[in-house]
């Protein structure tokens, strides 16, 4: 009998793929800025409302050092939000995940406590932190990855193959030895969805927590200060950044899911 090998995609055809999974957003993105600009000229309306996104590019060339300067100060903030919301997050979800008693307790109030509108958590957090001070505004950010990070966590560690459990224990493993070589696994790609969505969270935790209070350099004051001089297409530009800074640590995440577990069925399948 032969054997028919199933035929392998060539490198070649694995990056027009992904370029055309690239273009088309792209292509949409681009349009929908050509006709955002057309309609803002054609419609006459004042720049004080609405810029056109060529002001806004405009203004993202001139005063690109201040804004890269406020990006960076708000960067700070985003990241140690990200990693003390979501280290916090996975040690809570193994947690619960591995006492049916704490997790019944937990996750109740953690639901409740997740359903507060985080505009009402910011000023508390300045209060306690320092108004000026970026840990605030980290604190902010972590409250936002905590909850999504902890719950993924928890399911993720729950949701085991059964037939997976039992042949490990049929075989005498011990309790450290199905945590790591089935739960953790397991547990890989909820967490990672959680972490992309943390994402996120953390670039709009910590730039509403700067409205509230922040030093003049932060991103948030950027945008509220130029808004009430009605210089919208500088408060459009820091936007552009902050959508950067969220983007940007998006894809750094997706990079590292794909270094961590390359075995997923979902990478395999977008390579057949």
């Amino acid at each position: 009998m032969s054997v028919v090998a199933a035929p392998v995609p060539s490198s070649g055809v694995a990056v027009a793929r992904t370029l055309r999974g690239w273009l088309l957003p792209l292509g949409i993105f681009v349009g929908f800025l050509v006709v955002w600009d057309i309609l803002v000229r054609f419609l006459g309306l004042p720049q004080f409302i609405l810029p056109a996104p060529s002001r806004i590019a405009e203004a993202w060339v001139v005063y690109l050092p201040e804004l890269w300067a406020s990006t960076t100060y708000t960067l700070v903030e985003i990241v140690a939000g990200l990693i003390i919301g979501s280290s916090a997050g996975i040690l809570m979800g193994a947690l619960t995940a591995r006492w049916v008693g704490l997790r019944e307790s937990l996750l109740p109030f953690a639901v409740a406590v997740n359903s507060i509108p985080i505009i009402a958590f910011a000023p508390l957090l300045n209060n306690w932190f320092g108004l000026d001070s970026q840990l605030s505004k980290a604190m902010v950010a972590a409250v936002l990855c905590f909850f999504p990070v902890m719950i993924n966590t928890a399911r993720g560690l729950l949701h085991v193959d059964p037939a997976a459990l039992e042949l490990l224990r049929s075989g005498a493993a011990s309790e450290a030895q199905v945590f790591r070589m089935v739960r953790v696994p397991s547990a890989l790609p909820f967490v990672f969805t959680a972490l992309k969505v943390a994402t996120t969270l953390a670039t709009i935790g910590a730039i509403i927590g700067e409205y509230f209070g922040a030093p003049s350099l932060s991103i948030g004051q950027y945008i509220v200060r130029y808004a009430a001089f009605l210089n919208l297409e500088r408060s459009w530009a820091a936007i552009v950044f902050a959508c950067s800074i969220g983007i940007g640590l998006y894809m750094l995440v997706v990079a590292v899911e794909r270094l961590v577990m390359p075995w997923h069925s979902s990478f395999r399948a977008g390579e057949a």
